[in-house]
């Protein structure tokens, strides 16, 4: 029972995290120490990483009819007039194109070098620079765009080039641990002068792809082979991440319409003190 509330202690972490620019792995190392799972080294690594399917659900409920690139109704821009290509919305297949294109450097580096990357740099220090410069980011990009006006207002105007080089950002999070997924990917499209509600939406729609293929190589490694109290603990943790993360969303999206990212980088700030201060001192 415990190792149950412990699963679900971490899967609102991951809700909440996952989804605000503030990295989730900055807050689950320092959870971890804290409240350690009774659990494998393997198995704490794979949880880690495929309890982001819990979250990644909720952007697929939620934004199901903004990247479905299927369906007869409310198609504006059909592959054909008649017959089965007129299900295909064009403009949901260049979105799914454009993501695709954001994923391929984090894809590459991920499949060629992960447990190396992880050796190298899932330390406590890369996560707290990374907290703290990534914070800075945000404030000194937002300070930035304070006097300038966005130029891209819609997923539509998204290039190719553009969704490389917010992918080359993703890339950046996908070595330093601390940076965070979202973080990085917002920050680079705020410097390429997206608008904080297509930068968040974007955002959003990459993380499909990754986090279903981070948790397909864990899953991969590991094997299906989980004990009873090892599937529940996922479980468990999934289905709370899921929930929690409908609600954030929803939050964060309802938030950038009115405010900038300039809170979540002190945030970040102050986070990325704590964990150097915590544990060069005390952990």
């Amino acid at each position: 029972m415990i190792e149950i509330l412990k699963a679900i202690l971490f899967g609102i972490v991951e809700g909440v995290t996952e989804w605000l620019p503030i990295s989730s792995t900055g807050h689950m190392i320092l959870l971890d120490e804290f409240i350690k799972l009774d659990v494998s080294p393997e198995f704490y690594s794979l949880f880690q990483v495929v309890i982001q399917l819990g979250a990644i659900m909720a952007v697929v409920i939620l934004f199901w009819n903004d990247f479905f690139p299927f369906g007869k109704k409310d198609n504006p821009y059909p592959l054909a007039k008649d017959g089965l290509l007129s299900y295909v919305k064009v403009d949901k297949v260049v979105l799914w194109i454009k993501i695709l294109v954001a994923c391929i450097p984090a894809a590459v580096v991920g499949v060629l070098f992960d447990e190396q990357l992880e050796a190298m740099f899932y330390n406590y220090q890369t996560v707290s620079i990374a907290l703290i410069v990534f914070g800075i980011a945000f404030i000194v990009i937002e300070n930035r765009n304070a006097h300038q006006h966005s130029r891209i207002h819609s997923l539509r105007n998204i290039t190719i080039q553009t969704a490389l080089l917010i992918g080359v950002f993703q890339l950046i999070a996908a070595i330093f641990p601390g940076t965070s997924r979202s973080g990085a990917t917002i920050v680079g499209a705020l410097l390429l002068g997206v608008s904080r509600t297509v930068a968040a939406e974007f955002t959003f729609f990459l993380a499909i792809p990754v986090m279903f293929g981070a948790s397909l190589l864990k899953i991969v490694k590991f094997g299906l082979s989980f004990t009873m109290q090892e599937a529940t603990i996922l479980i468990v943790g999934m289905v709370v991440a899921f929930v929690v993360s409908v609600f954030v969303i929803k939050f964060l999206m309802s938030y950038i319409k009115k405010h900038d990212f300039k809170v979540f980088g002190w945030y970040r700030i102050v986070l990325g003190i704590i964990v150097l201060v915590y544990f060069m001192f005390l952990g």
